[in-house]
């Protein structure tokens, strides 16, 4: 028997409730990156919704954990492209850059991912570091730019010895910071880093600078 506190459980087959529970990290997605954590409400996230703030309550336990949910659901989502890329049949040169390429236009099509990353950055990425399901989903890039770069050395097209998490953190930056920064960036230099007019130099500019750090001729000292 259900009780009074608890609502009752949506109608239908289980996919309805998979769909209820989308729709509810759609909203709330929005919301988080519109407004930050603090400026979110789990009622204007029920209002826009087909469904009540109980619900809400019921599906994800309250703000903090729907919050986490949201986060969980953003990291699939890049990490899901990453397992989708396919650099094999590439020479090491070509696969780095289409590597490069796929965190360049995961970053210009989510901004909401951005504004997440940023919102948890923001409060110490408790989440992140507690979180056996992000920790678990792992980062598929990492190991593609370790085959990647170990190819390029073994061949001689690559004559630095980069670490992999290094040239992540590189190549995320650049991506990041075109959209995190793009309303500073331009106030402060007339140029808007996401105009359509100059997507594709930026996402050449991204990969020739990786690749010239990875075929660079390196001094001692």
């Amino acid at each position: 028997m259900t009780s009074a506190d608890e609502p009752a459980r949506p109608e239908g087959r289980t996919h309805d409730a998979a769909r209820t529970r989308a729709e509810i990290l759609d909203v709330a997605t929005q919301e988080f990156a519109r407004t930050g954590y603090d400026g979110a409400r789990v009622d204007e996230i029920a209002a826009r919704t087909r469904t009540t703030k109980r619900m809400i309550y019921y599906y994800f336990g309250g703000k903090e954990q729907l919050f986490a949910a949201v986060l969980d659901r953003a990291y699939e989502v890049i990490r899901d492209a990453e397992q989708r890329l396919d650099v094999d049949h590439l020479d090491p040169v070509a696969a780095i850059r289409r590597l490069a390429e796929l965190i360049f236009d995961h970053h210009e099509r989510h901004p909401d991912f951005i504004r997440l990353v940023s919102i948890e950055n923001i409060r110490g990425a408790g989440h992140v570091a507690a979180s056996d399901r992000i920790g678990r989903i792992g980062s598929p890039t990492l190991g593609t730019m370790r085959r990647i770069l170990a190819s390029g050395r073994e061949s001689g097209l690559f004559t630095a010895d980069v670490d992999a998490v290094d040239l992540h953190a590189m190549i995320s930056s650049f991506c990041f910071f075109r959209v995190a920064n793009r309303h500073t960036f331009g106030a402060l230099f007339g140029r808007d880093l996401l105009a359509p007019t100059r997507r594709e130099h930026y996402r050449t500019m991204l990969g020739d600078m990786v690749i010239a750090y990875l075929t660079a001729e390196r001094t001692s000292g």
